[in-house]
């Protein structure tokens, strides 16, 4: 149960036990994109090649089964960092599926088995904690998996239920497993490929052996395959280019054709009907072969990073393409053409949205981490469909979002401010302007003072922006390096760091009233920026993570212990009875005339009435951080699946 501070009335804790025990109370919200984003590994079905699963970085698996429209499928973990970089479909049983997953941040992982097709997953025991970077079924004997870890390699001799550890323990050269590969006539026989070359073993893992002649010294083997056809053709990647053994590993040589600037090949793929052409995904584009690895092509832009392939079984020319950023991509001529297939798969890191108040169809977001596939994306029927906006983002990421009141699009990004005009942003400011100081001289007794205004040379604001906001004709931007102000729509930018070390990430006005906050620390200004006063924190805190100042004045704070209200400019702190901690999203909503918030650890929605100090809520069903209201819907940016939209007409579940 989540602690909610006292005191708390019975009503109030019978309904906190239902909202976080049942998802029977998730109403019905959809998925709208912005498509795309990271995908991470393809699995077909052995009884309908037609019927993929994708994995993804956060835990979830995607499928299809016409290859234009994907849905969700299914979560493997609580978690929601576990990277699903492996999926195998039983070939004994198609409703029987393996994967192998890995945590991003930390050593960590395992094995999960579903029975029902990938609806349920149970993780497996013995590889609990295993950061799983390989996974395989030997095609000889369905009984067979082996998984590569970054502890070593693993084998399970009864279709994934118990595993036991092949490789040395505590070897120093037979570890971080980075790609596995098993004969197709003898399960004894398997190629590891590690984090400094590869590795073979011929009795089922009694003995290894360094499979390193041809190949340039610790090289990272991401991938091996070997032809089903000819076990002795094996094919290996690595971070110094793509190899080729026609002796069983004995010997390899180095394929030329795919230029060094490319060497990072994270996958290969033979065509299921043409054992000449092979395809290599690298981190900078897709290349092809269609003799055997003698010469290879470019087939598509270098910016394209690829982390996985599918080649239907019975047309090689036939493609899927699994990229970071730009989601999956199809091509049907072996990739001189491709377009993207996402409908349905969205993976964009919304970090801010905002909806037009002119026109509250037209939603706009900005995107994390995406590149030249990201900046701003809009919607102008209420997110049906999306169209993206970067010129003029240099690919940089979309912190902020913001709409001045002359109804310009403001940007804040990890470079600065940017505004839409023209359908191109522009940097904002002509100058950045410091501070100003007071300089003293001594001329014979004399006291002479004078001032100077310092400009940044550059004009503009080039740290980090997370937050703006507007008020009277101020502007506002919480950056890496304070909080800034302009009187002259964002011409010229004045002020200072607030604190020496704390970088700012959230800034609301009201009047001449401003609010700004770092992850520790709050500040107030009562005089349009000019002057700012730190505030103490509510009682407890350490940390606060949103601000927001309702119609009345009230201060709001949203943080790890919950939310807080000051009904006297921060000089005290009341503790709101909402039943959720860990907030990760708290603004007040003109539209709906609540302050929203929402948390990191419940798919719920609260929206408090701030002179009542009651609340509302939804259960969307999704993680989100900010939430709006557009054609009359309610409308959220999830914290990993980009936007979603209330189905029904925006009525909440309940109210106390």
């Amino acid at each position: 149960m989540r602690r909610i501070s006292p005191p708390v009335s019975s009503l109030i804790v019978v309904l906190s036990v239902l909202l976080f025990t049942s998802g029977a109370l998730a109403q019905v919200w959809n998925n709208v994109g912005p498509y795309g984003g990271d995908a991470r590994s393809f699995a077909d079905s052995p009884s309908n090649p037609t019927h993929i699963l994708l994995g993804t970085t956060n835990s979830w698996i995607y499928q299809t089964d016409d290859g234009n429209r994907w849905t969700r499928l299914s979560k493997i973990s609580n978690s929601d960092t576990l990277v699903v970089d492996h999926i195998l479909f039983d070939e004994s049983n198609p409703n029987r599926l393996l994967v192998g997953a890995w945590r991003l941040d930390r050593p960590d992982g395992g094995v999960f088995i579903s029975n029902d097709g990938g609806h349920k997953w149970t993780p497996v025991a013995d590889m609990a904690g295993q950061s799983v970077r390989a996974l395989a079924q030997a095609p000889s004997n369905s009984k067979v998996f082996i998984a590569g870890t970054l502890s070593g390699v693993f084998r399970s001799q009864d279709g994934g239920l118990h595993w036991s550890r092949i490789s040395p323990m505590g070897s120093v050269e037979l570890h971080e497993i980075e790609s596995i590969a098993i004969d197709p006539v003898n399960p004894q026989v398997i190629y590891a490929g590690t984090w400094h070359l590869p590795w073979k073993t011929d009795d089922g893992g009694k003995t290894w052996k360094n499979i390193k002649q041809g190949l340039i010294v610790d090289s990272d083997v991401f991938s091996i395959i070997i032809d089903p056809k000819a076990p002795t053709v094996v094919y290996a990647s690595a971070c110094s280019g793509i190899y080729k053994s026609t002796d069983a590993g004995n010997q390899f040589h180095k394929i030329q054709g795919i230029p060094s600037a490319a060497r990072r090949t994270r996958v290969l793929k033979q065509a299921p009907s043409d054992a000449a052409m092979v395809y290599a995904g690298t981190t900078e584009g897709l290349y092809r072969t269609t003799d055997s690895g003698t010469t290879w092509t470019l087939m598509t832009p270098k910016y394209l990073i690829i982390n996985d392939l599918y080649v239907y079984p019975k047309d090689p020319q036939h493609i899927l393409m699994a990229t970071d950023r730009s989601g999956v991509l199809e091509s049907e001529d072996g990739g001189k053409v491709f377009h993207a297939v996402n409908r349905g798969f969205s993976q964009r890191q919304i970090s801010s949205m905002i909806i037009d108040p002119r026109n509250p169809a037209t939603i706009y977001v900005g995107v994390l981490n995406d590149k030249q596939f990201g900046g701003v994306f809009v919607s102008k029927d209420a997110g049906q469909s999306w169209t993206q906006i970067s010129a003029g983002l240099d690919g940089n990421d979309v912190y902020a979002l913001a709409m001045s009141p002359s109804g310009n699009l403001l940007a804040g990004t990890n470079h600065g401010v940017f505004r839409l005009r023209d359908g191109s942003f522009q940097d904002v400011g002509d100058r950045l302007k410091a501070e100003t100081h007071r300089v003293v001289h001594y001329h014979h007794r004399h006291r002479v003072v004078t001032r100077t205004v310092r400009y940044v040379p550059d004009g503009r604001i080039d740290g980090a922006v997370r937050s703006l906001a507007f008020a009277d004709g101020q502007w506002y931007a919480a950056t890496a390096s304070g909080v800034y102000t302009s009187g002259d729509n964002g011409f010229v930018w004045k002020g200072r760091p607030l604190q020496r070390h704390d970088a700012f990430t959230g800034v609301v006005a009201s009047g001449n009233m401003a609010l700004a906050n770092s992850p520790r620390l709050l500040y107030v200004s009562k005089d349009r920026g000019q002057t700012w006063q730190a505030l103490t924190l509510p009682n407890g805190w350490t940390h606060v993570r949103h601000v927001a100042i309702d119609p009345s004045g009230g201060f709001w704070l949203g943080g790890r212990l919950g939310v807080a209200y000051s009904a006297n400019q921060g000089q005290s702190w009341q503790s709101q009875n909402v039943p959720m901690n860990d907030i990760s999203g708290l603004r007040y909503d003109s539209g709906m005339k609540r302050v929203v918030v929402t948390s990191y650890d419940s798919d719920l929605v609260f929206g408090i009435n701030p002179q009542a100090k009651n609340w509302i809520w939804w259960n969307p069903g999704w993680r989100t951080h900010v939430v709006g209201s557009s054609d009359g819907h309610l409308v959220a940016a999830t914290l990993l699946h980009g936007v979603i939209v209330q189905a029904e007409k925006q009525t909440a579940s309940g109210g106390f």
